[in-house]
Formats: C-alpha cells, structure tokens, sequence
C-alpha cells in the first residue's frame, strides 16, 4: 500500500543501463482469476511508477505484458482487452522463447534457504543446458512454422538462477549465433503480424499459438521438460 524507494532504484537502474521498461500490470494477477474491469484497472496502477520513471527519461510507455502469459478464456473477453490496450497505445509484448526459469530459480533458493549447496550447485549446473535445449526447440518449432527461425522474444526472470548464470546463458545464446536486438526491431519480423486466437487457462508461447491455428501436427512434441529434481525441490517448500 506504499511506494518502496528501494524497489524504484532497481528500476531506474534498468533504465540508466539503457533499457526500457513495459508493463506487467501492478500485481501480476491473472486475468482468469478476476473480471476484465479489474484487471484493466491492475494494467492502470501499474502505470504509475513506470510511466513517472520513463517520463523522466523522456520515454513513453509503449510495451504491456500479461502476467503469466494468460490472455483469457474467451475470444471476445481477449479482443475487448486488446481494444482497451490499443486506445491506451499499448503494443503487446509476446513470447516465443519460453521456459521454466522460475522453476530453477524456486529451487535454487530453496537449497540455499537450507544450507544444501550440493541440491543448489546441481540446480545451477542444470540450468544453461536446460535452456539450450529450449532454445533447440523452439528454433525448431519455428522453421516448422515458418521455413526459417523468426526472430525470437525471450522470457526470462529478474531472479536469483539468472544473477548467478546470465552470464553463461547469454554465451551460449551467442553461440548458437544469436545477437540481441530491441524488441521493436524483433517485432517488424513479419511473423507477430498474425493473430492470436489463443484462448485457455494456462499461457503459452506465441509460436505455440500459431501452431494451434494450423493444426495440432505444428506442434512439435517434444519440448523438453523441466528436470524432476528441479521440480521435486520446488515442490518440497509447498510441504
């Protein structure tokens, strides 16, 4: 119910390293579990501080994504929040490039709350690996889509698994030949220029989205899954 100053530093630090901020709504709740009205009325506290922080830098908010990937369960409930965004010159900010970062990083600081660094080391060493072999797949999913890899929007996590790894993960992603752009520039690929029809309770990537509209044989089945002891850790805190 109060400004934390110590939470709006971080974000200014985003910025003055030369980033920009989006919105993610103000208390990232789904918008399965409460009505369109409220959740448009989340998406305009969280406009708040972002859009004082950006007016500072002479900047405008332009970017809003859903919490958890979830965009509804009904066509018609989707494209009334879309409207509601467009008049408020949001452009939405998909993903292709989705993983379970918040798993790792769950079990992570699970291990380290109880002082097993071996459960945590392991957890870390899993890590880059795991999200080579996401990225294997959706290069794939995409040429299965497109013919070609589109450009790709990553999801990752300001977290405990990508403080100690990014620097890893971001050399393994140049590996593979990656470079890293804006998110306007990967947006004038002219693959985000389809729809997105996708209706559910769980949020998906975009590419799987697409893939849906095709026809379930797009859908490559074989997208890694998150380790077992990865989860296993994560679901020993809910005990």
């Amino acid at each position: 119910g109060r400004r934390d100053e110590t939470q709006v530093d971080l974000l200014r630090q985003w910025l003055a390293a030369g980033l920009e901020l989006g919105n993610h709504t103000f208390s990232h709740l789904s918008m399965n579990k409460i009505s369109r009205k409220k959740y448009e009325a989340e998406i305009l506290r969280g406009e708040i501080v972002t859009k004082e922080l950006l007016t500072a830098k002479n900047q405008p908010i332009r970017y809003f994504r859903h919490p958890y990937l979830i965009t509804g369960r009904k066509l018609s409930t989707k494209r009334k929040l879309a409207e509601f965004l467009k008049r408020r010159d949001y452009t939405i900010a998909p993903v292709t490039f989705d993983t379970d970062d918040y798993l790792f990083a769950r079990a992570s600081d699970v291990a380290a709350t109880r002082g097993d660094d071996e459960t945590k080391r392991r957890v870390g060493a899993a890590y880059v690996p795991y999200m080579e072999s996401k990225a294997d797949y959706w290069e794939r999913q995409s040429v299965k889509l497109f013919g070609r890899e589109i450009k790709q929007i990553l999801l990752i996590h300001a977290n405990s698994i990508n403080a100690e790894h990014l620097g890893d993960l971001i050399q393994m992603l140049k590996n593979r030949g990656y470079q890293f752009i804006t998110l306007d520039e990967a947006l004038r690929d002219e693959a985000y220029q389809l729809p997105d029809n996708f209706t559910g309770e769980y949020g998906v990537s975009w590419l799987h989205r697409w893939a849906f509209d095709k026809g379930s044989g797009y859908v490559l089945p074989d997208e890694p899954p998150t380790p077992d002891f990865v989860r296993a850790e994560v679901e020993r805190e809910s005990k």
